[in-house]
């Protein structure tokens, strides 16, 4: 029995090694792509410029310390931040609602984000009294917590089901979609083009406050996260096993949905609609560490971060002097990226 014991702590331990090194890679992989991203550009630099106009080298000249700390690493970082927000709210998604194609669409949170920034940008209904400057967000972040809330009160109702979630997460992408058209058709040229833009998800509006109120909103709902980390992973075991081992999982659930909300409606009133990263970023964590939300967690956060930072890169680089909308970059190469995964991945995880 001993030796079983310790035969099972090691192979345990040699595994939890193997994660934290990849872990480590995916961080070194991150930071490797936002120096280029913050390289790329109408004038590009070289990976050693960044790094001396990173680490305050003497020989930086003025312009290439503005370009690069006022002008791109915002634009660098939003990617950063924005990924891995998206990410680990649809990673939790997953875990609650045991539905591998679940993310912040599924509840219809971003149609409704959608559709309160057209209301913005349409009719220039402000939902609360707001100056012009931060109507769009704001109207797109009170729509997006109104869709989540009514997923909250309907789920707290007699007999709700996880598969009733989905499908009035269904209903709602479709009711915002169809508002959204229309707004579309009563709108003016000029304004029809701006919600077709905002739509398509751009970081180029980047600003600095605005990434710390998404990076300050991803540092405050990953540990809630990592507090309950024993719990959603007993969650993946099924909802009988989590309850057996003390989970309330009612409000387990519950609380997890309204901080996902947050997590995935911030970022969308500040860059649009970006849709992917939430569905692809968590079965790539998955893939690489598994389930236990110890290491998936943080695999969730760097890869969502990861991936919409070389997808960053890559609306650089399709176009010489042009940046293409991120959100359709994410759609062109994460659907067969998505192909891929499911058709090659043997051992299912669900």
């Amino acid at each position: 029995m001993h030796a079983g014991t310790g035969q099972g702590r090691g192979r345990y331990r040699v595994l939890a090694l193997r994660r934290v090194a990849l872990l480590s890679a995916l961080l070194v992989a991150l930071f490797a792509s936002v120096c280029v991203d913050m390289a790329l550009g109408p004038a590009n630099y070289t990976i050693s410029q960044i790094l001396d106009a990173l680490f305050g080298a003497a020989s930086v000249s003025d312009q290439l310390r503005v370009v690069v700390w006022d002008i791109r690493m915002p634009i660098a970082l939003m990617a950063v931040t924005v990924g891995a927000s998206l990410s680990v709210a649809g990673a939790q998604m997953q875990t609650i609602l045991a539905n591998p194609l679940a993310s912040p669409f599924t509840l219809g949170i971003s149609a409704a984000a959608a559709f309160g920034a057209a209301l913005a940008l349409v009719a220039g209904t402000a939902i609360l009294p707001v100056g012009i400057v931060y109507m769009v967000p704001i109207n797109a972040f009170l729509m997006a917590m109104a869709a989540a809330l009514f997923i909250h009160f309907a789920s707290t109702m007699r007999g709700v089901t996880v598969e009733t979630i989905v499908l009035l997460g269904i209903a709602l992408v479709f009711t915002f979609n169809a508002l959204l058209s229309l707004l579309e058709y009563l709108a003016s040229e000029q304004a029809l083009a701006a919600v077709v833009f905002w739509t398509m998800g751009s970081l180029t509006k980047a600003t600095w406050p605005k990434v710390w109120i998404t990076g300050i909103v991803l540092l405050v709902t990953v540990p809630l996260f990592a507090r309950q980390a024993w719990a959603l992973t007993a969650l993946r075991l099924g909802e009988d096993k989590a309850a057996s081992f003390g989970v309330n999982v009612r409000r387990l659930r519950l609380r997890t949905m309204l901080t996902v909300s947050l997590l995935a409606a911030i970022p969308v009133a500040f860059v649009g609609t970006i849709g992917f990263v939430g569905l692809v970023g968590p079965h790539i964590a998955r893939m690489l560490v598994g389930e236990d939300q110890r290491f998936f967690l943080p695999a969730s956060v760097l890869c969502g971060a990861l991936l919409l930072s070389v997808t960053s890169v890559v609306s650089k680089t399709i176009l010489p002097g042009a940046i293409l909308p991120i959100g359709v970059i994410t759609a062109l190469v994460g659907v067969p990226f998505f192909f891929v995964l499911i058709f090659t991945t043997r051992k299912r995880a669900w």
